[in-house]
């Protein structure tokens, strides 16, 4: 099946915009809750920022050295493109760039296509002094049309160990790819189900002054598991995002002893038994077709990715997408092809369609009893202009609404070139899963917007506050409506 072009001259300059921005805001926010260029970064205490280097299939490794002021744990940020890929293409899907830090295995790197995208990777512990960096394009994981890989303005900043920030990133978890025989070779996350983003999150715990110290992580799809339609009805999106480690941390910042658990095989939480490097690094390996863990290695691919992203309270995970928009586009191309997406488009069946024919959006509610919140899911429904046709989230089919309490996110199908001009009027509508009396409370849409022709997305255009009913009797209420409509 041929793959469609989706990136243009304007298309690029519109991502290069998107990331130049996104990088001001990170070097902007600083501190914990943002993803900084290292060479932006307050405090920053590492030289050698601003290096570019390209490397070859075939050719030598390129060596970058820099020196840490301090002893503390290493961030790398750098842009990274390689020419002649894309990630819906393929046998071109990527370049694989090998990263070595002091002669150490530390990461692989994932160039997804030509455009630069610029990332921060995480590679652990290290003393004060000068090391070095050594970078290859790993011929033996890269698709055979990987040719090069640029990478420019690679800044290495070394965070204290103390403090919330060292907290995080001495526990982080390290990631090993996939192998599952079924679904390719042992470098099977070079093409398929690649980890794109980690990011933090602070919980509660039972022991006053200790708290829960979540990780999660973002791939560019799951090959098993749910499947696309559903993901995109009952999540909004077709991207996997998971939990993936949880510890617990005292109040001295250390990590409790035997604390540690995984997300493993059928979604269970098991202790984690595996090694640990330089004291509280967890390993874990995708080991399933829909990227659950196991604490035993045997894959030869790595991922050290940086988690100083957090979520923000009231946000749906898939909020971390929005503000990393260069995520969008790599999971429209793994769906295009791997020939996931229906043509002609019909949003009268579930099928998954070019996702830029859709409205996506994130509301908030709660059922009532909690205790049913199983049982009844929240749908969106749609009507356009001049269309009697009522579109809905779920398409229908009610195992398909959104059931679970708090922000959520879910998309509607909409027919081919829908923009939000044709927008009448979005619904949130109660629908039940089984016989159940309970009401649903809507509270909060965070956002709504489309795709535009590159795979970004547009701005949003919604963003409410209050208080919808939803009863047996009253199933639907009116979300936003178009000033002008009827």
């Amino acid at each position: 099946m041929a793959v469609r072009q989706r990136w243009g001259k304007r298309s690029a300059a519109r991502l290069r915009a998107v990331l130049a921005a996104g990088a001001l805001v990170a070097a902007c926010a600083g501190g914990l809750g943002a993803a900084a260029p290292a060479d932006a970064a307050a405090g920053a205490a590492a030289h050698g920022g601003g290096h570019a280097v390209t490397v070859a299939r075939g050719g030598p490794a390129r060596t970058v050295p820099f020196r840490a002021d301090r002893t503390g744990e290493a961030l790398l940020t750098l842009t990274a493109a390689a020419p002649g890929t894309d990630w819906g293409t393929k046998g071109a899907e990527s370049a694989v760039v090998s990263i070595y830090l002091d002669g150490r295995y530390a990461t692989d790197l994932v160039v997804p296509g030509a455009q630069p995208l610029t990332r921060s990777l995480a590679l652990g512990h290290v003393t004060r002094g000068t090391h070095h960096l050594r970078l290859a394009l790993a011929a033996d994981r890269s698709p055979a049309g990987a040719r090069t890989a640029r990478l420019s303005g690679l800044a290495v900043d070394v965070r204290p160990e103390t403090g919330d920030t060292g907290i995080v990133l001495r526990n982080a978890p390290v990631l090993y790819g996939r192998n599952v025989p079924a679904l390719g070779s042992a470098f099977q996350s070079a093409t398929t189900d690649t980890p794109l983003l980690m990011w933090h999150e602070f919980l509660p715990a039972t022991t006053p002054g200790h708290r829960i110290l979540q990780y999660s992580v973002i791939w560019s799809n799951e090959d098993g598991g749910t499947d696309s339609p559903a993901l995109m009805s009952r999540w909004g999106r077709t991207t996997d995002i998971e939990w993936v480690y949880r510890v617990e941390i005292d109040a001295a910042g250390n990590r409790v002893p035997d604390t540690g658990v995984y997300q493993a095989a059928n979604h269970q939480t098991l202790a984690y038994a595996g090694s640990y490097e330089n004291g509280d690094r967890p390993r874990l390996e995708t080991c399933t077709s829909n990227n659950n863990m196991c604490d035993a290695i045997d894959d030869p691919m790595r991922f050290a990715l940086s988690p100083l992203q957090d979520l923000p309270s009231g946000q749906p995970r898939e909020h971390m997408m929005d503000v990393n928009p260069w995520t969008y586009p790599v999971m429209a191309k793994e769906m295009s092809r791997e020939g996931k997406i229906e043509s002609p488009a019909d949003p009268s069946t579930p099928a998954l369609s070019d996702q830029r024919d859709y409205l996506w959006i994130a509301v908030t509610h709660t059922a009532s009893p909690t205790a049913d919140t199983g049982n009844v899911g929240l749908t969106v429904t749609v009507r356009l202009r001049g269309d009697a046709t009522v579109y809905r989230s779920d398409h229908g089919v009610a195992t398909s609404a959104v059931n679970r309490d708090g922000a959520a996110a879910t998309t509607v199908e909409l027919p081919p070139g829908t923009t939000q001009a044709d927008l009448a009027e979005i619904d949130v509508q109660r629908t039940p899963l089984t016989e159940s009396a309970a009401t649903l409370d809507v509270t909060a849409a965070t956002r709504a917007f489309f795709l535009g022709t590159d795979d970004l997305p547009t701005p949003s255009f919604l963003s409410w506050t209050g208080a919808l009913h939803l009863t047996p009797e009253q199933p639907t209420a009116v979300l936003w409506k178009a000033p002008d409509a009827p």
